[in-house]
């Protein structure tokens, strides 16, 4: 498991764990260390610098000034500390949305800053009823979403199918913040994949694998992965998933018109078992 689940899930996958969600874990004062990596004194306020910084030009469209920067994070070590993401496949964003009771959809801000197109809702915020930034901006209340837990689950796998790759976000770890739904667009995908940066996301407890009795060769789930892990074979007229590549969201399953890929769990697969 990642280190995420041994440091906050008790080794259990950390972020099905409801004291990650808790009001108390967001208003408690932070550490001296963490007060250093993230320039805040609670996670509440480490929100709310989130929420004007990065979502409210989202829904405006008006930038945040260059000198108030959202994120203190300079090194990854601390990005660990204060916004780090990992990757889900959608049986386990289910089991998300079914343990928390506060669900608000939202502008997402990595496609402002990418494409500069406002009021793309592919961010799932968490508790963000808690924060106390919902009256504050009047502003934003027409591009926010306060979602039931099913209307939330069918969103998300409408978004499955349509290949965007699930995500969950800390804000001053491990205080669970949202889920979002990435591809190129996202500046962590770009960051980290494209860019071949530093990783700012985990992948996911899962590695993806193909059945070859069932594989027709095809290659509908080749377009469909965004890590290119998905590898065709001519000779055999097969589909092949590299586990070294494999982040393991599960999106290419939704394009496999005969059922034949399923998820394993990562320390069942040695080349994945320690690639976070």
């Amino acid at each position: 498991m990642c280190e995420f689940c041994h440091e906050h899930g008790e080794g259990k996958k950390w972020y099905l764990q409801m004291k990650n969600y808790s009001e108390e874990l967001l208003r408690a004062e932070l550490s001296s260390a963490e007060k250093k990596a993230t320039n805040a004194k609670t996670r509440l306020e480490w929100a709310n610098r989130f929420w004007k910084g990065f979502v409210m030009p989202a829904i405006t469209g008006v930038p945040k000034p260059k000198n108030e920067p959202v994120f203190a994070s300079t090194n990854q070590e601390d990005t660990k500390t204060e916004h780090f993401g990992q990757v889900l496949p959608i049986e386990d964003v289910d089991r998300v949305i079914e343990q928390v009771q506060s669900i608000t959809r939202m502008p997402c801000g990595c496609r402002f800053l990418t494409t500069g197109k406002t009021d793309l809702r592919y961010c799932f915020g968490l508790g963000i009823d808690k924060w106390g930034v919902l009256g504050k901006y009047p502003e934003a209340t027409s591009s926010l979403e306060v979602l039931d837990q099913e209307v939330a689950k069918k969103i998300l796998h409408q978004y499955d199918e349509e290949g965007l790759v699930h995500t969950i976000w800390t804000g001053v770890t491990p205080f669970v913040v949202g889920v979002c739904n990435c591809d190129r667009d996202c500046g962590a995908y770009r960051g980290y994949i494209e860019q071949e940066g530093e990783p700012n996301f985990f992948r996911a407890e899962y590695v993806g694998q193909i059945d070859w009795e069932l594989c027709n060769g095809c290659k509908s789930c080749v377009s469909q992965c965004q890590f290119g892990a998905m590898l065709y074979s001519s000779a055999l007229a097969k589909v092949f998933i590299k586990p070294t590549r494999c982040f393991g969201c599960g999106v290419c399953r939704t394009a496999c018109p005969n059922n034949a890929i399923k998820l394993l769990g990562r320390q069942e697969v040695p080349e994945a078992a320690n690639r976070w």
